[in-house]
């Protein structure tokens, strides 16, 4: 892999947990200009907020509102640029786990020839967005989240560079600690970029349409560039990079508004013809096994183990627990067919609990819940190596990265 150390653009230690923010695509804009407080990155990635009313994200004056409030960052010396080149080392801790990810920059034709490897599709809508704030800011403002296969040799760099007091360290409003080192020695990131050299590939995370978008940017000023050499600052999009072994997928549950003209009964026995269905009670009840499922239904939680071939664990798309439930679940009895455009089904990341889907059932807002055993990294990393694609709503990866720990420019 082709990546490199850069000159960061970040907040002084002072400022570095008010600039710090949660990303573009986790709150409404609503949300956002709640949360905002003065030095907010939010104003820069979120910049809809700054207008009264909030106005339309995709409004050239938007675009426009980012630029402003990019440059007023900087003049206000929120937003300093480092001297030189130089990697980082990102930790994030949620419920007492620790991750360590690399913070650099990746090539974008690494991306476009599949060395960086995605496993879901991308929307070109969503696409354009962000390739609009990139050529606006001329800068990518918020990394995106990868994983590689865990290098023992790395796990004793960054082990070594996080022994030293880190440059910020602080917990957010969530609950969730971040802390942050320089890497600023020559020979230990000449070292760092001759071991991801020997890495085959990596693999999107979290940001597909952030990475797409950054890769698209990279050949188009490529295309208008006669002297291109390949080394160009805007040929390197920023990424925090996390050894798989570190990360933790959780689950990403749905719930569906109604039940396809069926009771409750009715529902229980059609789920009988491809699963073993066990009623658990009024206490909330968790997955515990590939294959197996948890339904809340009017009051009370069942477990649904799906029956042996009724799923092909040979196919690394077909015995993903999404697939299986809308195959037999989603599409067969409830009548659900695509899960990008059908407005009977919403999607609720494992962040908020079982709780969160009782909720939703019994204020009479949706009629069924459906909870899953979350997806592998190696399930990931398998499909991703085949060239598969995992439905909609696979994956959830908390914590999220924080935007404005650090930003890179393209010029």
């Amino acid at each position: 892999m082709n990546i490199k150390p850069f000159a960061g653009i970040r907040p002084p230690k002072e400022f570095a947990k008010e600039v710090a923010s949660r990303p573009y695509d986790v709150l409404s804009s609503q949300e956002a200009k709640e949360e905002a407080s003065e030095k907010s990155l939010l104003h820069i990635i979120k910049p809809e907020i700054d207008f009264d009313p909030i106005a339309d994200e995709h409004d050239e004056r938007v675009y426009a509102k980012a630029v402003e409030s990019y440059k007023r960052w900087r003049e206000k010396g929120w937003l300093v640029q480092d001297s030189r080149e130089r990697y980082y080392i990102y930790a994030q801790t949620m419920n007492g786990r620790t991750q360590y990810g690399l913070v650099a920059c990746c090539h974008f034709e690494d991306y476009l020839s599949g060395k960086i490897k995605k496993h879901e599709l991308t929307r070109k809508e969503k696409e354009d967005d962000r390739m609009a704030h990139i050529r606006a800011q001329n800068a990518n403002i918020e990394p995106v989240f990868f994983s590689y296969p865990n290098v023992a040799e790395m796990d004793s760099i960054v082990a070594s560079v996080t022994a030293t007091a880190p440059t910020y360290d602080f917990v957010a409003a969530d609950g969730f600690g971040h802390k942050f080192w320089v890497v600023d020695d020559e020979a230990l990131m000449e070292r760092i970029t001759g071991i991801f050299a020997g890495i085959p590939a990596l693999y999107v995370a979290d940001g597909h349409h952030r990475t797409a978008a950054a890769a698209r940017v990279g050949e188009e000023k490529k295309q208008g560039n006669p002297n291109h050499t390949g080394k160009e600052e805007y040929c390197y999009f920023l990424a925090v990079i996390f050894p798989d072994t570190q990360l933790a997928i959780m689950d990403y549950n749905r719930v569906v508004k109604d039940l396809n003209g069926l009771t409750a009964a009715q529902l229980l026995q059609k789920l009988e013809a491809s699963f073993a269905v066990k009623d658990m009670g009024a206490s909330a009840y968790r997955p515990n096994a590939l294959h197996n499922f948890s339904m809340y239904l009017a009051g009370r939680w069942y477990s649904l183990t799906a029956k042996p071939g009724t799923y092909n664990n040979a196919d690394p798309v077909g015995m993903l627990d999404v697939t299986v439930l809308s195959d037999l679940v989603l599409d067969r009895v409830l009548g659900i067919k695509d899960l990008r455009v059908d407005k009977r089904i919403d999607f609720v990341g494992g962040l908020r609990g079982l709780g969160e889907l009782q909720k939703r059932v019994d204020s009479g807002e949706m009629a069924v819940a459906f909870a899953l055993y979350p997806v592998s990294m190696k399930q990931l990393m398998d499909i991703a190596d085949t060239g598969n694609i995992m439905p909609p709503k696979t994956t959830w990866f908390e914590p999220k990265l924080r935007s404005g720990l650090v930003i890179h420019e393209l010029k």
